[in-house]
């Protein structure tokens, strides 16, 4: 059908570069058209998992790698990293690599898939888990996350139980989902306790220590600051501390500050961060388990699931001062 030898479609399958790029695109079009899946018998895989990452340069991304890393150890499976260069997306030379190399199944955190990319793993029977997902993804996709509206909302009333009202929230990046879902708990339970949302206290970050350090001046400039800040992320809280420290605030005394994730560092700074913690390993063991049944044919119990969370209440938050 695609006007092509038997050797060339063989290539295309095994992501050879050999090929030219319209013929490439002639061929995955075809095995798409028709639902092409390779045979599983008389196919043999790499005992190897594709680990990949829109970035992997933080502490968050090596608790993941640790995760991953045990179960496969375990199970005597070899590790790849792989990084998007930021984007949410792998890029095509990634998918061209992992159908080279053949893997027993591919691990996308922070990252999705498009169509196409999806039906080129589909159509060699490479199995993917998505490991807290950018966006909403398909019913059928595998996906570990966790439950990131009711932690945004569990940090917001951790600050109103403690008498604060003027509490402001730095999310991360808009289009990623868990962002989304953080802001949108704390909005609830600002509603809950029957207070007002200030979209002036709703500012955009970037997950790193750079947008919280940014977002928190602006926030502190304020003529009627906050004395409470959520942050997206331990690593914006940071950032927040930052901006505290150069403006002459006291944690907690004079603002209060929540984090969430709970990296190794939330203890390692002063004040120790009260923040949400995320089982971050839990989620990258589960993944690896999730995937590693798939890639053997096994029918696994649940393809999505959210992971509790819960804070850990440390010395960055207090009771607002009192008012002048």
């Amino acid at each position: 059908m695609a006007g092509v030898s038997v050797p060339t479609v063989s290539k295309v399958l095994n992501g050879r570069s050999d090929v030219a790029e319209a013929t490439r695109a002639r061929v995955e079009q075809l095995i798409q058209e028709h639902g092409y899946r390779r045979r599983s018998a008389g196919t043999t895989s790499s005992p190897m998992i594709d680990l990949v990452f829109s970035q992997f340069e933080s502490e968050w991304a090596i608790q993941l790698i640790g995760g991953v890393k045990d179960v496969a150890r375990a199970e005597g499976v070899e590790l790849v990293l792989s990084e998007c260069g930021g984007g949410w997306r792998p890029r095509q030379e990634w998918i061209e690599s992992v159908l080279n190399r053949r893997p027993l199944g591919a691990i996308l955190v922070f990252s999705d898939l498009d169509t196409d990319q999806r039906a080129q793993l589909e159509a060699r029977r490479i199995p993917f888990v998505v490991v807290d997902p950018v966006g909403d993804v398909a019913a059928d996709v595998p996906a570990i996350g966790s439950a990131n509206w009711n932690g945004g909302r569990m940090a917001t009333q951790h600050l109103t139980g403690l008498g604060h009202r003027r509490i402001a929230v730095i999310g991360g990046p808009v289009e990623v989902l868990c962002s989304r879902q953080r802001v949108d708990g704390y909005t609830d339970a600002l509603r809950s306790a029957g207070l007002t949302v200030d979209p002036e206290l709703i500012r955009v970050g970037d997950f790193g220590v750079t947008g919280g350090y940014r977002e928190a001046l602006a926030l502190l400039r304020l003529p009627d600051r906050p004395t409470a800040i959520f942050a997206g992320n331990d690593m914006q809280a940071l950032g927040i501390y930052q901006a505290a420290r150069e403006l002459g605030l006291e944690i907690p005394r004079d603002l209060s500050v929540v984090g969430y994730d709970d990296l190794p560092v939330a203890q390692w700074v002063g004040p120790t961060l009260t923040t949400v913690h995320q089982p971050l390993r839990q989620m990258a063991e589960l993944a690896t388990r999730l995937v590693l049944d798939l890639a053997r044919g096994n029918t696994p119990a649940a393809l999505r699931l959210d992971l509790a969370v819960d804070m850990r209440i440390r010395a960055s938050t207090a009771p607002p001062p009192p008012p002048n």
